[in-house]
């Protein structure tokens, strides 16, 4: 580039110097440059602005003229262009130039001629500018790397893109704004904003075009069509009074009806009388009064200002407690009654009350509370647990996760709280595996054996510790279960049951943590285990070890051989998710225990065929806690032998009920139905047990164990049947003999009359081998089970020999005894259901056993008809004894323990009595009279499963079922009845099947519809939800069967609309829930009823949202691959990223099906 830019078209000298001084030499330069530039400055100068000859063309441009014809013309063409596009470019600065030396226009609808105005007066600037360009055009090619040049003017050139101009522009700084002619134009609809809120924001447009349209807005004339159109429409009349038409003219047109008003009244201040309340107030100096001055639209209703009452009273609440949390809590839940009150939360005071308010916006109110209140309460745990739940709504997970890790690490000790962490961690589809969340239950018991173990000295044991921990257990075990690593569960319970009752003295004053790491040798060691034929113990093998080593125990010779595995694939031609399900199915049922290499066949861990049926020490060693409570050490006896399938009468703890729930066989009724005096209650809460991977909608009666587990359930009796006495000892036999009745009555329904007297048989060698036992040759529970067994194989006869035999043992108890008083109840109760009373006649047997009982003397036999004063002599023996009780229950001091079981057991068989010696009614009585006095407090020490007014009410309720049954009775005492119980137990199965019983015979379903919602709104708990949508299907079935017959449609005798949308409805309301969302089997009903509706769409939809909240649930998956054969690779391989139990791979079903 030459020194001087002006004079760059001047050819350099061709001399050979050298390049690097080339900077000190200035060719371009010349003599007489000088004179023409001053020459041609002074033309200009003298030139007109308006206008004036063209300019002719200086010394330079003659110069640079000099060169060869060859490249004159596609020269003068590229000037052309540039002289012209330079034009265009310069002529927005010409005009800056202009508005700085003269008034400028601030009008932006100016018309463009105005440019051309501007072009004269700088006619000069531009020819000069264009003169030096063209003497640039010689150099412009070579000086392309040295400086920007236009895009055009080289074709050739495909290096630099983008044009820089690093000259500053003073017009930036001198001038508000750019030059008019440099910004875009656009028209402007409106005079808002996007992005501004234009309640709080808003923008002032400067010289808008809008308003001065809507200024020169014409008005328009009365001959216009709008104008016309209007003086067509009929006038209204003046007076309403016909007058007869006169033939006068008339000068004037007359007012009707002004005569005839009142004169207005006049005053000092109108005199005329023609001014109104408001002017007449304001010449007085008076304001209006605060009513009027508002406008009617503004008004504030009486439920507005009483939340603002409420609002400003939470406020001075919460300013003057601050320490108060359940006011906090109280002030954040009011915030959704304010959100959905009117015009509350107006900004303004003119704005509408009823507006559209946003949820997000309530919800940072609430957060907002929410850490003030954390602020005054910084160790309050449930307003820390209340701001996480808000930020679920809007925080992302990982940001959630890390303040829930916060939390757990300021409070190690909470149990509640690490139930509600494992359930948030256990809930996240997207980081959920089933390795973690193990290793986080594992972390949990960890760090809680710590803290009662006092290794944790900053955090205290808090009080129920211990029980919470073994809930905790319970729900990782149902975890591991419904995820399908069923061999990790049960294994867990093994653990626990030799680390409870088979401990060695020597290692018990350790800490959790010392007696864990000495119990893994044991488990390493391949001994027998829990369960397994052989089993010693912990204890034993320590003992063993220490004297010189364990003895091997060699096979017994009568040992069969395994029994042979089920062919999985019978028929390959079914589709290909049909043999999957079946096979896989079959594999959850057979290889439920954990796989263990068998020493007498010279086994090794190498001859496993599936690894994951193998389970190492790693898997639960954090997770084994020590239980001191004797009532824990019995329940969790209890539990494993609930989780095998044994009706041992177990209830999961409400922190994991629902979670474990996902099965429905809290609908199937047994033998609810046809006896509901003597049901026999099965502990059906819907809690799946191992080896059963059932359908929804599958089999009533499931297949039970296989060989294998019966022995393993066996063995288990047999190793715990020890370790206790008295009481926890007789249930634990009574568990056995139910289990085995179990059998019994699987088999009278599924009618296998070969199957039902082989298992009769053993299950009556059973019974009597238990009781051939001294420990139980007294125990009238397991003489009631044995008779009743009896009664149900039809050996009527045999039956009552059982229960004259165990009636005559007792003695002269009497109703002292509760246990007596239960076998005497369920003697009467069979012979009532055999011979129910009927035209008044009340069943012999059953009211002598009952007369029996009040009488201190040995049981006969019945010989007829009991005489009236024997009945009488009872009926004052039961209400003397039933009065004892309930003094004695006033009392202070305390009583027996089994002082409330007693009179539970009276007030059955006092029932029981007066219904059959005098009616229902007089039952009822005893059943107030009972209830009066429980109703206030229900003791602690409950019987049966809820307690005792939840067990009379059950026997009430039951009389009522079964008087309906053999009696022509109304159905509203036994509605009132269950609709009392249930207010009073919402939570009660039983209750609810009976109830759901009774209204589904109802053609209204209107009444059960607002009992349903009014339960529903007053507890948290599940089961309303559960049976409301029962209800709601088992009434759709009930329409569906009427209006289809064999496939075609008929009139629909019960005409009922929108059933479906109102089960879709509550489905929704209840995943809403507390408990719903984590709820399997909820979630199973719901997708089961929209495929049943056939939309496969919404079912998908369904599917996969239930995988958001329900991710380890398997039974989800397998009713997918049913539901949506199609999609059965991207399910499998969904289990599989999860870590779920594949015990099938695809790949593998591909080699057996080639096979």
């Amino acid at each position: 580039m030459a020194l001087f830019p002006a004079f760059a078209g001047v050819a350099e000298a061709p001399d050979g110097r050298r390049k690097e001084l080339d900077w000190l030499s200035n060719p371009s330069f010349c003599i007489g440059a000088t004179t023409s530039l001053s020459r041609q400055t002074q033309e200009a100068s003298a030139a007109p602005v308006s206008g004036g000859p063209p300019l002719t063309r200086s010394p330079l441009k003659s110069e640079a003229s000099a060169e060869s014809d060859t490249n004159r013309k596609p020269r003068e063409t590229s000037r052309k262009k540039k002289k012209e596009k330079k034009k265009k470019r310069k002529l927005p600065r010409h005009k800056k130039t202009k508005r700085k030396r003269g008034p400028s226009s601030s009008s932006g609808s100016e018309s463009d001629t105005d440019s051309e105005k501007d072009r004269p007066s700088s006619s000069v600037r531009d020819s000069k500018r264009e003169s030096e360009k063209l003497n640039q055009g010689n150099h412009a090619a070579a000086d392309t790397g040295r400086h920007c040049v236009w895009l055009e003017d080289i074709p050739a050139l495909m290096g630099e893109t983008f044009r820089m101009d690093k000259q500053p522009d003073p017009a930036n700084w001198e001038y508000k704004s750019l030059y008019r002619g440099d910004v875009a134009r656009y028209k402007r609809k409106g005079d808002s904003c996007l992005g501004l809120n234009p309640k709080k924001q808003c923008i002032s447009w400067e010289g808008t075009s809008t308003e001065k349209k809507r200024s020169h807005k014409h008005m328009e004339r009365y001959f216009t069509k709008k104008s016309v159109g209007l003086m067509n429409v009929d006038g209204l009349a003046v007076s309403s009074q016909p007058e007869a038409p006169s033939s006068e003219p008339l000068s004037f047109i007359p007012v009707k009806g002004v005569d005839d008003a009142a004169p207005p009244a006049t005053s000092w201040l109108d005199p005329l009388g023609i001014y109104d309340q408001a002017t007449t107030q304001w010449l007085q100096g008076q304001g209006p009064s605060e009513q009027e001055s508002r406008p009617p639209d503004s008004q504030p209703d009486r439920e507005g200002a009483l939340l603002k009452a409420r609002v400003e009273e939470f406020n001075r609440k919460v300013r003057e407690n601050p320490r108060d949390t359940e006011l906090w809590m109280a002030f954040v839940a009011f915030q959704d009654e304010v959100m959905r009150s009117p015009g509350l939360c107006a900004v303004e005071e003119g704005e509408p009350e009823r507006r559209k308010r946003s949820l997000r916006l309530v919800l940072e109110k609430k957060l907002a509370i929410l850490e003030r209140a954390i602020e005054s309460n910084p160790s309050s745990v449930d307003l820390k647990l209340a701001k996480l739940k808000l930020c679920a709504e809007f925080w992302e997970p990982t940001t959630l996760l890390k303040e829930w890790q916060k939390l757990i690490f300021l409070h190690p000790n909470n149990t509640a709280l690490w139930q509600k962490y494992l359930l948030f961690c256990q809930s996240q589809f997207s980081t959920f595996s089933v390795s973690k969340i193990q290793s986080l239950y594992g972390k949990c018991l960890s760090t809680l054996s710590a803290v009662r173990d006092g290794s944790i000295v900053s955090h205290p044991e808090l009080p129920g510790t211990e029980e919470a921990m073994f809930a905790l257990f319970l729900q990782q075990c149902h975890f591991l279960r419904q995820a399908g690593h069923t061999e990790k569960a049960v294994s867990l319970f093994q653990a626990m049951v030799d680390f409870t009752f088979f401990k060695p003295d020597s290692v018990k004053g350790l800490p959790t943590k010392g007696q864990v790491e000495f119990f893994e040798p044991f488990w390493d060691s391949g001994e027998p285990r829990a369960g397994e034929k052989g089993a010693r113990g912990w204890r034993a093998w320590m003992h063993q070890q220490e004297w010189g080593g364990w003895v091997p125990v060699g096979p017994d010779d009568d040992d069969e051989e395994p029994e042979d595995e089920d062919q999985e694939i019978r028929d390959k031609t079914l589709p290909r998710w049909q043999i999957w399900l079946a096979a896989e199915r079959s594999r959850d049922h057979r290889h439920w225990q954990p796989w263990r290499p068998d020493k007498a066949r010279k086994q090794t861990e190498e001859d496993c065929e599936d690894p994951e049926r193998q389970v190492v020490f790693d898997d639960l060693g954090q997770s084994l806690i020590r239980l001191s409570s004797p009532d824990l050490q019995f329940q969790l006896i209890a539990a494993f032998l609930q989780f095998l399938g044994v009706p041992s009468g177990f209830r999961a703890p409400p922190s994991c009920l629902y979670l474990a729930m996902d099965e429905n066989s809290i609908f199937n009724n047994g033998l609810h139905d046809e006896k509901p005096l003597t049901l026999l209650d099965l502990s059906c809460s819907g809690i799946g047990c191992v080896g059963r991977m059932e359908p929804l909608d599958g089999r009533r009666w499931p297949r039970g164990p296989s060989r294998e587990g019966e022995e393993f359930i066996r063995n288990l009796f047999h190793l715990a049947l020890p370790l206790f006495a008295g009481r926890e000892r007789s249930q634990l036999c009574v568990s056995w003999l139910r289990y085995e009745i179990t059998k019994v009555i699987r088999c009278l329904h599924t009618k296998n009359k070969k199957r039902l007297k082989s298992q009769g048989k053993n299950c009556k060698k059973l019974a009597k081998n238990l009781l051939k036992e001294p420990d139980n040759r007294n125990s009238l529970c397991l003489w009631q089970q044995y008779a009743h067994l009896e009664w149900l194989l039809g050996n009527t006869e045999d039956a009552r020999k059982v229960f004259a035999a165990a009636l005559g043992t007792a003695g002269s108890r009497g109703l002292e005894d509760p246990e007596l008083c239960e076998l005497g109840l369920l003697y009467a109760a069979l012979e009532a259901e055999l011979s129910p009373p009927v035209g008044g006649a009340a069943p012999a047997r059953a009211v002598h056993v009952l007369t029996g009982l009040t009488e201190r003397g040995p049981y006969g036999p019945c010989t007829g008809q009991v005489s009236a004063v024997h009945v009488l002599k009872a009926r004052k023996a039961y209400e003397h004894a039933l009065q004892d009780c309930l003094v004695e229950r006033r009392g202070s001091e305390p009583g027996p323990p089994d002082r409330v079981s007693r009179l539970v057991s009276l007030a059955k068989c006092s029932m029981l009595f007066q219904y059959l010696t005098v009616g229902v009614h007089a039952a009822g009585r005893v059943y107030e009279q009972v209830s009066a006095e429980l109703r206030g407090s229900v003791s602690a020490e409950g019987a049966g499963p809820e307690g005792a007014l939840e067990a009379v009410t059950l026997m009430h309720t039951s009389l009522l079922r079964f008087h309906g049954r053999v009696a022509a009775h109304p159905l509203a005492p036994l509605r009132e009845a269950l609709s009392e119980a249930l207010r009073l137990y919402p939570g009660n199965q039983l209750l609810w099947r009976a109830y759901v019983q009774i209204q589904s015979k109802s053609h209204s379903a209107s009444r059960t519809r607002r009992f349903f919602h009014a339960i529903t709104r007053s507890t948290k708990l599940l089961e309303p939800w559960l049976f409301a949508i029962e209800a709601e299907r088992m009434r759709k079935r009930l329409v569906d069967a009427v209006q289809r017959v064999d496939g075609r449609e008929v009139h629909a005798t019960l005409p009922e609309t929108g059933l479906t949308h109102r089960i879709r409805a509550l489905f929704e309301s209840a995943v809403r829930s507390d408990h719903g969302g984590q709820c399997p089997l909820l979630w199973r009903m719901y997708l089961s009823f929209l495929v049943s509706l056939g939309n496969k769409e919404r079912s998908k939809g369904v599917f996969y949202k239930a995988l958001q909240n329900c991710p380890w649930a398997k039974a989800l998956y397998m009713d997918a691959v049913e539901y949506f054969p199609d999609e059965m690779q991207e399910v499998v391989d969904l289990m599989t990223e999860k870590e779920l139990r594949v015990r099938l791979p695809l790949e593998e079903l591909e080699l057996l099906l080639e096979d």
